[in-house]
């Protein structure tokens, strides 16, 4: 099996869920946005995985990829190809099929307890793992429920934490990939910010390493099911021209917030 994975920054890697992934064999083509390598065609690989970032969805005109892979991700969902977004990129799935994103009512930063919706507990994605999660949780921005799709979790603070469309298709808005390496990335230079607990949150995602560890290799396990499963593909308009119409590098433009 063969992975598009999208990176948009240094410090966004695919942390525990590369790992898990390469444990079972998957073959992960790595593309770093933020350096400028172009988008393969999606449909040449059996998954797209759409990684983080601290951008937000709309900044086209700083990071013009953000066109390219909206259009790449477009491209996969009219193919009803399996994709996973991961908070940045769970909010360009949902953005690429039409939901706004906006900013949270909080901002959420820190281990955080996920709770699933009654779909969420019965979807395969989230087999064995019906009593909720904790995750990692860095972001201001959030997304809508896109139309047709199905909420499967939230938090205290966010309503939508993750959902589904089709049967192939997830986006979510917490971070299971996090390793203690990753977060010490992202806390580098975060000791002046009130929000941010930097001391006490290195000690509890080290102290809890093995269950997002676990957690993590449960999430791409249930994935990996989903990919080689049955389908029922997504009904979007016109699909068929949109895989026609696509080829790698190609841009949509899309409006400003």
């Amino acid at each position: 099996m063969r992975v598009l994975v999208l990176q948009h920054e240094p410090l966004d890697g695919p942390g525990y869920l590369g790992e898990a992934l390469e444990r079972r064999g998957a073959g992960l083509h790595l593309v770093r946005l933020e350096r400028g390598e172009p988008i393969p065609d999606p449909l040449v690989y059996d998954a797209l995985l759409s990684l983080g970032g601290e951008m937000n969805v709309y900044q086209e005109a700083e990071h013009p990829w953000l066109q390219e892979e909206n259009s790449a991700i477009e491209r996969a969902l009219a193919a009803d190809q399996p994709v996973l977004g991961v908070c940045l990129g769970g909010q360009l799935l949902a953005k690429a099929l039409g939901a706004p994103i906006h900013v949270g009512k909080a901002t959420e930063i820190g281990l955080v307890r996920v709770r699933l919706t009654e779909a969420g507990r019965a979807d395969p994605l989230f087999a064995g793992l019906a009593g909720g999660l904790e995750v990692v949780q860095w972001h201001h921005d959030t997304f809508a429920i896109p139309g047709g799709a199905v909420a499967l979790a939230s938090s205290a603070a966010c309503a939508n934490q993750a959902f589904r469309f089709g049967t192939r298709a997830y986006g979510l808005q917490f971070h299971p990939e996090v390793t203690p390496a990753i977060l010490a990335g992202w806390l580098h230079g975060a000791d002046d910010d009130p929000l941010v607990d930097v001391p006490g949150l290195k000690r509890r995602v080290a102290a809890k390493a093995g269950a997002l560890r676990a957690q993590a290799e449960q999430l791409v396990a249930n994935f990996l099911t989903v990919c080689t499963g049955p389908t029922t593909p997504p009904p979007l308009a016109d699909r068929g021209a949109l895989i026609a119409s696509y080829r790698p590098g190609m841009v949509t433009p899309t409006p400003g917030i």
